[in-house]
């Protein structure tokens, strides 16, 4: 123990107020690189949200658009089943009929 008192007496009181101040402006620097790194990292977080909601909406846009198209294609569709049947029918009707006259 009387070797750790000696140690500690060796040192002047202005060399460890000295390195006091030099551990607390590296602190400092240390805590304003930790800001820095952290606001660029908040900086970039938000970019690559906007770039995700950016990118999410157009392929919204690409699927509704694709949607409407096969609603479009659906009710042709519907259409050309009806006057088809409509037709068919009257075919086996203007048949039908021929028939009954023969």
């Amino acid at each position: 123990m009387v070797d750790e008192t000696r140690k500690i007496m060796t040192k002047p009181l202005p060399q460890i107020l000295d390195e006091i101040e030099d551990s607390i402006r590296l602190v400092n620097e240390a805590a304003k690189s930790a800001r820095d790194a952290a606001e660029a990292a908040r900086k970039a977080g938000e970019k690559a949200a906007g770039e995700a909601a950016r990118v999410a909406a157009e392929k919204i846009a690409r699927v509704e658009q694709k949607a409407d198209k096969a609603m479009q294609l659906a009710e042709l569709l519907k259409l050309a089943v009806m006057e088809a049947a409509t037709a068919v029918g009257a075919r086996l009707s203007g048949k039908a009929s021929s028939k009954q006259s023969q």
